[in-house]
């Protein structure tokens, strides 16, 4: 069974029929049939993922020939790294189409358009993980900037057309310079013995002079920072992220996001192990900057969302500066953190959502003593944001611990300045509780509802998954470490050597 075709076709596949449906029919027709497409798909997934052989290396792989003229391929496989991603997507677009059952009301375009434009990002997002074709992962990642696109614009704030663009902008800037290199790539394999090739598996081994390896990693990796985000070129998440209803939000920040540290891993490791190793000072550099940098202006929003979006630069900094450190922790830290931080952050965008709701309003200042009515909101509420400020015993302290602990082993320095990222962090997330749970009942919040049965269903999975991923991590990690081991090789790089004092040595050589 061809299992990754059939994976990604099918929410495409659904958002065909999604989008056909009569507008005129039961006005819950297209929900409830996007809703039972990404079921199926989560479903499918999970058989996956059971069948996935923890040994390591591509499994399930897919390959025919494409476009013969210069070498790109239909290939498809996942590794560890992968399939962690695939498995996020899976299970965040169900719980997003469930959480946005009312969200499309008053948009741009009818309510249809806006679930079949959610299922179509899940099929593209699956691609784009499971490519093993430079050119492949090229097309289908410029073809995420669409349904993207229509869902911000279509879809949320008043500004959610200038948001749009501010995005698409930002996007096609990255992609036009990954085109480049992707175009010397073409050159640069066709001078190669086996001829012009896109396959990563043949890329990866392909010899190519310093400089020029050198100018071509620059290409993707400036789209993939652009993408990740990360400081300097990270403007247009907080717009993006305010603007778009909840669900556009956990789609964009947790899932479409991830396609950029993804790429880092895949692609510019993976082909260009010298020209990695060559920018690490300045990547890490840029990382630790966006650490500090989003948390202190995360510090000091009034807007929930935009707040949220700024803990996003700061967590992605932690991911890229895990990326770059070349340790099997911190690259394990990093690709936990990955999908730490998408349930953390999905959850936090999806409560604060329904919160928002409520009261018609995302400024924090307009909010006070909630949990006095709502009790279950903020207690989810407090559960996301304990999540995102990395508390041990919930899923995102794991994945932080190993990337500063692996920092601490390559770079002491390095390692503090970052680590003042985590106290920042305790002071956004617990402000705006304190600032919207606690304390007296703001006037007009008196008839606040509380979580009702859809609502709590949508959010029981993942703060299910926070909780028990920071208990017992021990099976994502043995579906990272092998990904993480043969990247390591790859690179040239090998763990640093455990320092011994000069009197245990003696004592254990005695």
């Amino acid at each position: 069974m061809p299992w990754l075709t059939v994976l990604g076709a099918a929410p495409i596949v659904g958002a065909v029929l999604v989008a056909l449906l009569p507008r005129r029919a039961r006005e819950d027709l297209p929900k409830i049939v996007a809703l039972a497409v990404s079921v199926a798909v989560l479903g499918l997934t999970v058989a996956l993922a059971v069948q996935y052989d923890t040994g390591g290396g591509y499994q399930f792989t897919e390959q025919h020939e494409w476009i013969s003229a210069f070498g790109a391929h239909y290939a498809l496989g996942l590794d560890g790294i992968g399939l962690l991603m695939v498995v996020l997507t899976a299970v965040l677009t169900p719980v997003v189409i469930l959480a946005s059952w009312y969200d499309a009301e008053g948009g741009r375009w009818s309510t249809n358009a806006f679930f079949a434009w959610v299922l179509l990002l899940e099929g593209l997002s699956i691609g784009v993980f499971a490519a093993t074709d430079v050119f492949l992962f090229y097309v289908l990642f410029e073809a995420t900037l669409v349904p993207i696109y229509f869902l911000i614009g279509g879809y949320g704030g008043v500004r959610r057309s200038y948001a749009a663009v501010k995005f698409l902008i930002f996007s096609l800037f990255g992609g036009l310079l990954m085109l480049a290199s992707v175009v010397g790539l073409y050159v640069v394999s066709a001078d190669n013995e086996t001829g012009p090739t896109y396959l990563l598996s043949e890329l990866s081994g392909l010899s190519m002079d310093e400089t020029t390896g050198r100018w071509l990693f620059l290409g993707f990796f400036i789209a993939f920072a652009i993408k990740a985000p990360m400081w300097p070129v990270h403007t247009w998440l907080p717009d993006a992220a305010s603007e778009g209803t909840p669900g556009t939000s956990v789609m964009l920040v947790s899932v479409l996001d991830k396609i950029g540290t993804f790429g880092m891993l895949r692609f510019c490791l993976g082909i260009f192990p010298e020209a990695s190793q060559w920018a690490t000072p300045v990547v890490i550099t840029l990382a630790v900057i966006s650490v500090l940098y989003g948390a202190l202006l995360a510090i000091g929003q009034n807007d929930m969302r935009r707040l949220i979006a700024y803990t996003s630069v700061s967590h992605f900094g932690f991911i890229v500066l895990g990326i770059f450190v070349f340790n099997s922790q911190s690259h394990a830290g990093a690709v936990l953190y990955m999908f730490n931080h998408g349930l953390a952050t999905g959850a936090l965008f999806l409560v604060t959502g329904f919160l928002i709701s409520r009261r018609g309003s995302k400024m924090i200042s307009d909010f006070g003593g909630v949990e006095s009515v709502a009790p279950v909101l903020a207690g989810a509420f407090l559960v996301a944001g304990l999540a995102s400020l990395s508390l041990p015993g919930l899923a995102p302290f794991v994945s932080e611990f190993l990337v500063l602990a692996g920092t601490f082993s390559e770079s002491i320095v390095t390692a503090v300045i970052a680590a003042f990222g985590i106290i920042l962090a305790a002071l956004y997330i617990l402000i705006m509780y304190q600032r919207t749970m606690t304390g007296p009942l703001r006037p007009g919040l008196e008839a606040t509802r509380d979580l009702n049965l859809r609502e709590s269903v949508a959010l029981a999975p993942v703060l299910a998954l926070i909780v028990v991923l920071g208990l017992f991590p021990k099976p994502a990690l043995d579906v990272i470490n092998p990904g993480v081991a043969a990247t390591l090789e790859h690179v040239g790089e090998t763990d640093p050597e455990p320092t011994v004092p000069a009197e245990a040595a003696e004592g254990a050589q005695e």
